[in-house]
């Protein structure tokens, strides 16, 4: 709200504190468009779609209205070892991914581990591993459920995964905050770092929900995109005629570090993460509040917290599903901000990752600082005039050139009014 960016958050009063400055030092991710961050970013700037049709027999056989998604790139059969593959949940396995690729980018630093914290959820959780679990319990009978079975369908079996491969002490956390909890998970591994309860966190989000149940719910809601018959043009957010999102699988997660511990091992910083903040609509369940006022009081928040006023934020990488109301909501709330900071809805192109989003959408804003590029909206229908109207600088299919971009947010929201904003910065 106006006036808003004055008020200083806690976080913002210990980032002052060059202890408590939270940094990047590594990224992670698999997703539909690739099997690690490298791949994902060519893919992306080439302007590739991983929408298509679902090839698994349930597709056809359950009559679902929906035959669309964005599965991975790379299964993680072709990474992982067999026991990994056996014991844990396939969000579990995404997550592991990423924050291995996360982990050795940052350099696989020596921590104590009482100081080393983990901050990853997932959005559905485990919801493969429910599924099957009741597939066995209902057509085998309770003698054949697994005694894993517990372990792998928790909602915090993503974290603890990776918590346990580390050694995280400093605490295994898991957020879940539905279409906003890789982000609000990163927020939360920033905050642990400013009140000086860890050194390091690895945290983002990973969500792996392709699942008859799971697409006939969301069908249900008509939260899904029936575009059976143009899968690459379903994933249409800020167009006129955009009919619902496409479900993804996925993961990204970043290593978040006090930048006197990353300055101590000499590790040098790809981003800042300058800026964060979590809001909620407290209003209903799946509809955003139609003023957009909580996710504006987020990104504010977040831009004050960075030290930027919104005329100086450099790119927006927008959480835009392509939902009929959500983008609207949100484009608004933008041009009220940041109308001048360049945007990109990049599930055009991943689809929505749901709990993973807000982590891989992180490390998306954080690549287009590192390489000087602004990802593309591919845009298959368009732009909505009444969006069109608003004045944004959405950047088109072609990407953009954005040599010694110093700025860029990530904006997330999920079911239940949960709004989060993440403000990275260039070192």
């Amino acid at each position: 709200m106006p006036g808003e960016e004055h008020r200083r958050p806690v976080g913002q009063l210990l980032g002052q504190d060059p202890d408590r400055e939270v940094v990047i030092t590594g990224l992670g991710a698999t997703t539909p468009l690739g099997g690690d961050v490298a791949s994902t970013w060519r893919a992306l700037r080439s302007g590739a779609c991983a929408v298509r049709a679902i090839t698994q027999d349930w597709a056809e056989g359950m009559g679902l209205p929906v035959r669309i998604a964005a599965p991975l790139a790379v299964e993680p059969a072709e990474v992982l070892g067999p026991r990994e593959l056996r014991r844990l949940d396939r969000a579990s396995q995404l997550a592991l991914i990423a924050s291995r690729e996360a982990w050795a980018q940052a350099g696989s630093p020596e921590v104590d581990q009482e100081r080393l914290a983990v901050s990853i959820s997932p959005g559905m959780g485990p919801v493969l591993s429910v599924m099957e679990t009741w597939d066995t319990l209902r057509e085998r009978g309770p003698r054949r459920v697994a005694p894993t079975a517990v372990p792998a369908l928790m909602p915090n079996a993503p974290a603890v995964a990776v918590g346990i491969e580390l050694g995280a002490r400093a605490g295994i956390h898991s957020p879940v905050s539905a279409c906003a909890s890789g982000a609000e998970a990163i927020a939360h591994g920033a905050d642990l770092i400013a009140l000086g309860r860890a050194d390091i966190v690895l945290a983002g989000g990973a969500d792996a929900a392709l699942h008859p149940m799971t697409v006939a719910a969301f069908a249900a809601m008509r939260a899904l995109s029936t575009r059976n018959n143009n899968p690459a043009g379903a994933s249409r957010p800020l167009a006129a005629d955009r009919d619902g999102f496409v479900l993804g699988e996925g993961a990204g997660v970043v290593v978040l570090e006090s930048a006197a511990h990353a300055h101590a091992r000499g590790a040098q910083p790809l981003v800042h993460l300058a800026g964060s903040a979590i809001t909620a609509d407290a209003m209903d369940v799946a509809r955003p509040d139609p003023t957009g006022a909580q996710q504006e009081r987020a990104l504010r928040q977040a831009l004050a917290q960075a030290g930027l006023v919104p005329d100086e934020l450099g790119h927006i990488n927008a959480h835009a599903t392509s939902t009929p109301a959500g983008d609207l909501v949100e484009a608004r709330m933008i041009a009220r901000v940041a109308p001048g900071a360049a945007l990109s809805a990049t599930k055009s192109a991943t689809g929505h990752l749901l709990g993973g989003a807000g982590g891989l959408e992180a490390v998306l804003a954080a690549m287009a600082i590192v390489d000087g590029f602004l990802p593309p909206t591919l845009l298959p229908g368009g732009i909505d005039p009444e969006i069109a109207d608003l004045g944004l600088d959405v950047v088109g299919p072609d990407g953009r050139e954005a040599p010694g971009l110093g700025s860029a947010a990530s904006t997330s929201f999920g079911f239940g009014g949960h709004n989060a904003a993440l403000v990275l910065r260039r070192p």
